[in-house]
């Protein structure tokens, strides 16, 4: 098996993007047999509030650890855009050569920088 981390943007209306991270979890475990979606940092933004500093650095800590451990085999981009903390993510894939896969129309077009039809 696979594990798959997926990157959504959370910033702005958090509990919508929480939300739709849970849709993507739950479509890759119905329909992806051999891939664990992976969303470590969905329990720090229950539990963590990204405006304090402190918080923020140590969500961003806790993430960068599995990237360093090696548990992720692919890093999957969802969501209308590709946000900051998404960049970061992708910037430690690369550091750590792990695939960057863009799953949308709007990771695909600025990933690449091409336009993709819906």
């Amino acid at each position: 098996m696979k594990i798959a981390y997926i990157a959504h943007p959370i910033g702005g209306d958090v509990k919508s993007n929480l939300a739709k991270i849970q849709d993507v979890v739950l479509k890759i475990n119905r329909e992806e047999p051999e891939t664990v979606p992976f969303a470590p940092y969905y329990l720090d933004c229950l539990i963590l509030d990204d405006s304090v500093p402190e918080d923020r650095l140590r969500g961003i800590k806790n993430d960068h650890e599995f990237f360093e451990r090696g548990f992720i085999d692919e890093l999957r981009l969802y969501g209308d855009t590709i946000s900051a903390g998404m960049e970061a993510e992708i910037e430690l894939a690369r550091e750590y050569k792990i695939p960057v896969i863009p799953m949308t129309t709007g990771t695909k077009t600025e990933f690449y920088g091409i336009e993709y039809e819906v």
